[in-house]
């Protein structure tokens, strides 16, 4: 309701001013955008005299904070009832960013006309006044919690709320009567009533999704001019100029060894230099024979220095060793530190990930290995100047349709017979025009901080309710941290001391907006976690996953230290020996050599390490989230119309 209201009245109790439950209810208005409001307090003319002074002090203390520059007024009386109408009538209205731009309405009434092929599907007649912008009516229409739509065609019915009604003269008596404006335009009911219907030429598309081809991006079988091509190439190619003596035949030249060979080097042969060469290498020949005689060869492996290393490994020592490490970190709550498994190499548990030199400045290519949800997303190629284009384009150029301030009947088509059950409960029923493209799937970026009046954990890929501008949807956001370079690390938790960027599947949404987190509780009511505003729609935003290996150096020597526990086969020493070490103490280092079959590697760093310093490895890679987008997001409670309290004093405000 406060999306689309132009003014709230926010009424006060005497004695308390408001309770934790009001409070929780101005912290989502403020967070979501506060329209023009006015403070009021009803029954402080009911107290005992003495007390009403101090309940007007405690009131007023109440008030600054949350609202340090507003009056207080007083809805005792008439006269009071008569100020504060004055008050809402005059004062400045207030702005929100994310509806000005765009039309909307609340509804005054609804009707529902189910279709002849299905009685669950219909339209649905929407009346009421015209906000924020013209309404076209081949733009999409937004129903809060239900989803996009598509209108056939605009109506002007009679306005029921006529400012000015007419007045007609009557010859007789020349009394001024007020008619009706209903009876006055009955017989140009039938002229006025369809003001403009949809061009389905022009009219805006429903496609949320790309619909992906699986054969794009397949390689094609090479025509016959590609086929020619190439050959050509090839024997371009395979050309080599050699140096070879006067005479010589292509045949022989074949055989003729480069410059780097022993011959073919010189312009004439030499047959003396060839005979001293002969002479030469028979004589090496005769020598090395008598070498093979008095030596004998032998065939080392590898695997003997390993089993060799391996014989003074007390392998019960390590596994009792291992288990206290393992306690001991899960005292430290080190960031991102897993532990590496022993039933799978580590090689295969992190084939996705890869090291890098440094976090900030190395690269990483935003289009490789994505995953295959992004072939069903759209895509800016310059998301600021479309955006600055359209609201260009909505203050400047004159748009037909229904202007702000007409009473007029939206006929919405393909909607479900749930949204009118919904609305006759009593639920408030609210549309906004959609601008272009905002029907279109993409990747959401929003700036988040942790509400201070919720402290349960929040992990990431939980699902949370999204009130993003004037959207109402469920997802699973990733949560990054905000930084200005092209990389941002994954956080795990929403943390309560620092802004965070939370990453959806979304609809294409034009900031500025403001963003509301919700999380449903067991009793089906809604809890805010989280309050911040919409950052960009960017699918390159790249949030990067760091996982930290850790070991422990068991011999120290100097600069070189053997370190264990890290891995636990060769294998995986020599698949991750080429990304960078560093420890708890600032030092950096590589891996030099794998020492035995158990995982024990030998490493160099720059610096003396420690005995109680740890040996870390940084792995990252990408991730995405998931695609779990509903808009189907219904009110926690039904809407239920409260009384007045018959305690209340009857106020006529007419």
């Amino acid at each position: 309701m406060a999306k689309v209201a132009d003014t709230i009245l926010f009424l006060l109790d005497p004695l308390e001013g408001w309770d934790s439950t009001g409070d929780y209810c101005l912290s989502c208005l403020f967070a979501q955008g506060l329209p023009t409001y006015t403070l009021a307090v009803q029954g402080i003319s009911g107290l005992p005299p003495r007390k009403q002074i101090d309940a007007r002090k405690k009131l007023s203390k109440a008030v600054e904070k949350r609202f340090p520059d507003d009056k207080l007024l007083l809805l005792d009386t008439q006269q009071e009832a008569q100020m504060l109408l004055r008050q809402l009538a005059n004062q400045k209205q207030r702005h929100l960013a994310f509806r000005d731009r765009r039309a909307y309405m609340f509804a005054h009434a609804a009707d529902f006309v189910p279709s002849e092929e299905n009685n669950l599907v219909g339209t649905l007649k929407i009346s009421g006044y015209i906000r924020g912008q013209t309404l076209n009516v081949n733009s999409l229409l937004h129903i809060i919690g239900q989803g996009d739509f598509q209108m056939k065609q605009v109506d002007a019915p009679i306005d029921p709320f006529l400012l000015n009604p007419r007045v007609v003269k009557s010859q007789d008596s020349g009394a001024a009567m007020e008619i009706c404006a209903m009876d006055a335009v009955v017989d140009m009911e039938e002229d006025l009533k369809v003001l403009m219907k949809a061009d389905p030429e022009r009219q805006e598309s429903l496609q949320t999704e790309v619909i992906p081809d699986p054969m794009e991006g397949e390689q094609t079988w090479p025509t016959e001019e590609e086929l020619d091509e190439a050959n050509d190439c090839l024997k371009e190619s395979s050309k080599v100029v050699k140096k070879v003596p006067k005479g010589t035949s292509s045949y022989q030249a074949e055989w003729i060894l480069d410059e780097d060979g022993e011959s073919g080097g010189e312009d004439e042969y030499d047959d003396t230099e060839h005979e001293d060469f002969i002479e030469e290498e028979s004589q090496d020949e005769s020598s090395e024979k008598e070498e093979e005689e008095e030596c004998e060869t032998m065939t080392i492996g590898e695997s003997v220095h390993d089993d060799l290393y391996d014989e003074n490994v007390d392998e019960e020592a390590e596994e009792k060793m291992l288990e206290k490490y393992k306690q001991e970190r899960l005292q430290e709550m080190f960031p991102d530190e897993v532990d590496t498994p022993r039933d799978v190499a580590a090689r295969i548990r992190f084939q996705k990930y890869r090291g890098l030199k440094s976090f900030r400045t190395s690269p990483w290519d935003p289009k490789e290995n994505l995953p295959q949800d992004y072939a069903r997303i759209f895509q800016f190629q310059n998301f600021t100047n479309t955006r600055k284009r359209i609201f260009k384009e909505i203050e400047e150029k004159e748009v037909e349709g229904a202007e702000v301030g007409w009473y007029v009947t939206l006929h919405v088509s393909e909607v479900p017979i749930s949204v009118i059950e919904y609305f006759k409960r009593g639920a408030p029923l609210i549309v906004f025009s959609l601008l272009p493209h905002e029907q279109k799937m993409s990747v959401l970026n929003m700036v988040v901080s942790r509400h201070p009046g919720n402290t349960e954990p929040v992990k990431a890929k939980e699902e949370l309710i999204f009130h993003c501008g004037f959207r109402r949807f469920r997802a699973s956001p990733l949560f990054s941290q905000h930084t200005a370079a092209d990389k941002h690390k994954f956080q795990r938790f929403l943390t309560a001391d620092v802004a965070l960027v939370a990453t959806v599947y979304g609809p294409i949404t034009f900031p500025p907006a403001s963003v509301l987190l919700f999380k449903q509780n067991s009793n089906g009511m809604h809890s805010l976690i989280a309050t911040g505003h919409l950052l960009s729609v960017d699918p390159d935003r790249m949030v990067i996953k760091r996982v930290v290996l850790s070991g422990h150096p068991f011999k120290i020597f100097t600069k070189t230290a053997v370190v264990r526990y890290m891995f636990f086969n060769r294998e995986d020493v020599l698949w991750f020996k080429p990304v960078e070490l560093r420890t708890k103490w600032g030092r950096r280092g590589h891996i030099k050599e794998p020492l035995g079959t158990h995982g024990h590697m030998k490493c160099s760093f720059d610096g003396k390490l420690k005995s109680q310093d740890t040996v870390l490895m940084n792995l990252y890679k990408r991730v995405f989230p998931k695609w779990t987008y509903d808009p189907y997001v219904p009110e926690p409670v039904p809407w239920m119309k409260s009384e007045i309290s018959s305690t209340v004093p009857e106020v006529d405000m007419e």
